[in-house]
């Protein structure tokens, strides 16, 4: 696979009173600062709701996983969903994270929410 395959795009974007932060590619050690400044940016509005749509993300490490307790951490009175491929969704219901992320199959069903 070439490393432009891999490489962690992301992009964010609103919609009504919710942030969506959309990932693609694959989220490891080292791509993982990317996805957590954009979280951080996202955070630093003043948006109600914070969607992180992880639906085209093919690799899911646990510096990923640190990434979403961060966010869960900092977010406080606002709400946190993620928005999960298969491959993203295996490690946080193997690390018992999705007890406490409110964890979505698509997009259009995190923001009926």
């Amino acid at each position: 696979m070439s490393s432009e395959a891999r490489e962690l795009v992301v992009r964010t974007r609103s919609a009504e009173s919710a942030v969506i932060l959309s990932a693609t590619g694959e989220v490891d050690i080292v791509s993982a600062p990317k996805l957590s400044a954009a979280v951080d940016e996202a955070l630093a509005t003043d948006s109600a709701l914070l969607v992180v749509d992880l639906t085209e993300v093919g690799f899911f490490g646990s510096a990923g996983l640190s990434v979403l307790v961060g966010a869960l951490e900092a977010i406080s009175d606002r709400r946190l969903k993620v928005v999960a491929s298969p491959q993203v969704r295996r490690p946080i219901e193997v690390t018992g994270l999705d007890d406490l992320l409110d964890v979505y199959d698509s997009l259009e069903e995190a923001l009926a929410e």
